[in-house]
């Protein structure tokens, strides 16, 4: 079910206020209680996103787990999203997009290659973005799991399968996570180009945050 709900949250009071071009991506850590937003500038842009227990980084978000739970195999307002452990790391507090996916997965060299073909092997992709800024905090390959694809419209199949579809967001629409424990967060501002999840031209999104310093 969609629930599109705005933030009370105004930007001139947030501690954090940083535009992440298409391909960047970002880590930082949020305290328990506070929330970060997301916010789609252009329209149609995926988001790949990572959360971790930081107390314990093994401890990070399972899609599996989230989705088994809440009984849906998409995201919105309301949704708590699991760690392996069964912990609560974060709760969507706010969306105008409507719907998120965590199914996907993130874009790497490698299933570049598989779905797209040679050309693209050399390509940016979300895994390698991964990896750069989760060194940063301790966070190796083996430490990336199933992730959040924000603002990404990836179709059930009746027969089961995933489709890539053109993006359900809108330039301006954002969504909103409240932190339940302290925890790290891994995002990926997704460079791809070879389906229509990104409409074909990535662009830049900008990250909001709020909590005490």
């Amino acid at each position: 079910m969609t629930v599109l709900i705005e933030s009370p949250l105004r930007p001139p009071a947030a501690v954090l206020d940083r535009t992440v071009a298409a391909g960047d991506g970002y880590v930082g850590r949020i305290p328990a209680g506070g929330s970060l937003r997301i916010v789609d500038l252009h329209g149609n842009q995926a988001v790949d996103t990572l959360f971790y227990d930081a107390g314990n980084l093994a401890n990070r978000y399972s899609a599996f787990d989230t989705i088994r739970e809440q009984g849906s195999a998409y995201l919105t307002t309301g949704s708590r999203l699991l760690s392996v452990d069964l912990d609560p790391l974060v709760t969507i507090t706010a969306d105008t997009c409507g719907r998120h996916d965590t199914l996907g997965g993130a874009c790497a060299q490698e299933s570049n290659v598989v779905r797209y073909g040679m050309h693209t092997r050399h390509q940016h992709a979300c895994r390698e973005t991964f990896l750069r800024y989760g060194a940063e905090v301790g966070i190796g390959a083996r430490d990336l799991g199933h992730n959040v694809n924000f603002f990404m419209n990836v179709p059930l199949t009746p027969d089961g399968g995933l489709t890539f579809a053109n993006g359900v967001s809108a330039p301006g629409a954002y969504v909103e996570v409240r932190a339940e424990r302290d925890v790290v967060v891994l995002i990926s501002n997704c460079p791809q180009v070879n389906n229509p999840c990104n409409g074909w031209d990535p662009t830049p999104v900008r990250l909001l945050g709020w909590w005490s310093a």
